[in-house]
């Protein structure tokens, strides 16, 4: 047999640290490795997977758009293309779309258009103030945007015009602009910073600021989008409504595509501004409507309303039962538990040698985002194995 895990110490960057398997096949919310060993997948791509593994819908649309035309440039229309573009904006408050490959593309031609913006309508305005603890993104541009210090420091000087501040915290935004201040950035949840929910008028301030100074607001929407936290987009839980926001993981349904959508007032690209190679290509657009159809036609959010509310429920059940967990947080199916010590390693790996698939969003917490079409008996079945796995620690 071959040793897949030699394969990849010889010749992959060491950029990522491994669970130490090799899965092979995924349907819903099962995978399986080499070795033909079952597991419970709540990392679902951390995130990507929003209807489980190969679900028959992204297949089926992936399958019939791979036998008709898979890749052509942007010199041309597409039916995949205008068929998501047309989705999305009616079931959301915005007016435009610019499709990509990733929400590091994203998150960067977000900013673009804010800059854009900035240099249009407030004299050249060019940064933005994002949060600490925040991540958007691994391109340079966006680890600078990102509020977290151990990603700056490999790649000092990192590109001026972000400034990082504490998040949930009106004031600190508001101290830290100044008349080059062309948007703030923010993730309506933060999610690798440790899936951290901001107090119920947070955004609402936040939004109300940016109005009376005339920038703009966008919304790193790349985790909570699509049906993630119980809502189609996150913006919609926090009554209000940004000038920007960018998508990628879930909508997709596994297969990588990433998108950033604006209100008219914003969407100042002119021709030749911006562009995309494989941005809005018709594979990645078939499944990225056939994924999105699908969350709206079966009311999926309201489905992660009532699954994300029953894990929350047992995962507090567990708190009362191990004094060690600290705090259980999230909203929908993008959620966290957060312990009173450094050992979310040993509890991960525990989990997978039991069959369950969990990850480790911090040396202290664990993130759990299982499909959004997860159902009770699954969270039943991981629970019983986390509950174990902590009775040991």
């Amino acid at each position: 047999m071959t040793d897949w895990h030699k394969l990849e110490s010889k010749y992959f960057m060491p950029t990522i640290k491994r669970m130490p398997i090799t899965l092979v096949r995924g349907k819903g919310v099962r995978v399986w490795d080499d070795n033909g060993k079952e597991y419970l997948d709540f990392t679902a791509g951390w995130g990507v997977n929003s209807l489980g593994h190969c679900h028959p819908v992204v297949v089926g649309a992936i399958a019939e758009q791979a036998k008709t035309l898979i890749q052509t440039s942007n010199q041309f229309y597409t039916i995949p293309q205008l068929q998501l573009a047309e989705l999305l904006m009616e079931n959301s408050c915005f007016d435009k779309v610019f499709f990509c490959n990733s929400g590091a593309e994203a998150n960067e031609g977000a900013v673009k258009l804010a800059r854009r913006y900035g240099k249009l309508h407030l004299d050249g305005a060019y940064k933005v103030i994002t949060a600490l603890n925040s991540f958007h993104g691994r391109t340079l541009a966006m680890t600078a945007a990102t509020g977290q210090r151990k990603f700056h420091e490999p790649y000092l000087p990192i590109p001026d015009g972000f400034i990082n501040v504490e998040y949930n915290n009106v004031g600190a935004i508001k101290k830290a602009a100044s008349a080059q201040t062309c948007a703030v950035m923010l993730e309506p949840i933060q999610g690798e910073g440790g899936v951290n929910v901001p107090n119920d008028g947070y955004l609402k301030a936040v939004r109300a600021w940016c109005d009376e100074k005339g920038i703009l607001l966008i919304l790193d929407e790349v985790q909570t989008g699509i049906g993630r936290i119980g809502t189609l987009f996150g913006y919609e839980q926090f009554g209000i409504e940004p000038d920007i926001i960018s998508l990628a993981k879930g909508l997709g349904g596994g297969i990588p595509i990433g998108a950033f959508l604006a209100k008219e007032k914003a969407a100042v690209f002119a021709l030749g501004e911006h562009g995309s190679t494989f941005g809005g290509n018709p594979l990645a657009c078939a499944a990225g409507y056939a994924t999105l159809n699908f969350v709206i036609e079966n009311d999926i959010p309201s489905k992660v309303k009532r699954s994300g509310a029953y894990l929350i429920d047992q995962l507090n059940k567990l708190k009362a039962k191990h004094d060690f967990i600290v705090e259980v947080r999230g909203r929908g199916l993008l959620v966290a538990i957060q312990f009173n010590s450094d050992f979310t390693d040993k509890v991960v790996k525990s989990c997978m040698e039991r069959g369950l698939l969990l990850n480790p969003v911090k040396p202290n917490a664990i993130r759990f985002m299982p499909p959004l079409t997860i159902v009770k008996k699954d969270i039943d079945a991981a629970i019983g194995i986390l509950d174990k796995v902590l009775a040991k620690v």
